[in-house]
């Protein structure tokens, strides 16, 4: 028997399959090459720093120039943004037609100077590195007053939407707030608290669907899941800002996402995937109750008829299945092995 399960935080509702558990095998997306081999020229790969905009920020081996060889982690304007961060936001109507101008940034974090590795294989280093570009960017885009809304997301594969093989991560700053997390104020509104931090206190109570608990994160798989073996990685600290990241937190995170990705990768039995990391409103009349999180969102189906018409995604997998499965890989592995 099925259940429709509320999302609070997205405002949607979600069909979960609480008495069925599909395997990796049974699911119709079929498994492609997603290590990315070389199919031609890939301006990402190091010695090809020419071909793509000067870079934004780099980690580097020594004292290498930028726009160089000897990099270790790369950020660069999106060549082919839909966003260009001048002038300012202008509205126009079109008879009962509104919108505005593509006022907003668009940038890529190259993960790596090697095409053939992937996410997951990153040693514990780089991780960190990523995640401290990622707060750096998040950081550096928030000072703009234009900005009012900055994701960062992954794209691994070709149900993931990723456009090419080699490892890669982006960030956007909006002119505007999409909205998604829309049920986090109005949950404060309502009950005067916060909803991420009231989740994790149930999760914390029942433990059943918690995939592995850290000093400052907890993996979990939430309640009203969209994508089967969906995983947040939620902070415990009450943190309304991706940006508000410690340095201890920092590499905690780094930590947990190379164990998830590994767990997806190996578990999954190496799907696409997304990760986004949803956070506050910068730049905005301030409203309580955000507390950003981290979600990965494996891509075993393509999204259907239903899904588009309605928004109602069905779920094959309940959380409470799919949880134990990626525990498992956590406790496999020690944190020694994965660096």
């Amino acid at each position: 028997m099925s259940e429709i399960r509320r999302d609070y935080v997205k405002n949607k509702w979600v069909s979960i399959s609480s008495n069925l558990a599909l395997k990796p095998k049974d699911f119709p997306v079929v498994k492609m090459d997603t290590s990315g081999a070389p199919s031609g020229f890939c301006p990402f790969c190091e010695g090809n720093e020419a071909v793509t905009p000067p870079e934004i920020f780099a980690y580097r081996k020594g004292q290498a120039e930028p726009n160089s060889t000897g990099w270790l982690v790369r950020t660069i304007p999106n060549k082919f943004s839909a966003f260009e961060l001048e002038g300012e936001l202008e509205e126009k109507h079109i008879g009962l037609y509104r919108c505005y101008n593509g006022l907003g940034k668009h940038e890529v974090i190259i993960e790596a100077p090697q095409h053939d590795t992937d996410f997951h294989e990153l040693d514990l280093e780089r991780m960190e590195m990523i995640v401290a570009t990622f707060k750096l960017r998040y950081n550096a885009l928030a000072q703009d007053e234009r900005i009012k809304y900055i994701q960062i997301y992954k794209n691994r594969g070709l149900f993931g939407g990723a456009s090419l093989g080699h490892s890669h991560s982006q960030i956007v700053g909006f002119p505007f707030n999409p909205g998604e997390n829309v049920g986090l104020p109005q949950y404060y509104k309502d009950k005067g608290s916060c909803l991420i931090c009231d989740i994790l206190q149930q999760e914390h109570n029942s433990r059943e669907r918690i995939v592995y608990e850290g000093e400052y994160f907890v993996a979990l798989c939430p309640y009203a899941s969209r994508f089967a073996y969906e995983t947040w990685i939620v902070p415990k600290r009450h943190t309304e800002h991706f940006g508000q990241l410690t340095e201890a937190e920092e590499k905690e995170l780094a930590w947990f996402c190379k164990k998830l990705s590994m767990a997806i990768v190996h578990s999954l039995g190496n799907p696409s995937y997304n990760f986004m990391i949803n956070t506050a409103p910068v730049n905005s009349l301030y409203e309580p109750g955000y507390h950003w999180y981290m979600e990965f969102t494996p891509r075993l189906l393509v999204a259907a008829g239903v899904e588009v018409a309605t928004g109602v995604y069905i779920n094959p997998t309940a959380p409470e299945i799919a949880a134990p499965v990626l525990r498992e890989m956590f406790e496999v592995h020690s944190i020694e092995a994965i660096v």
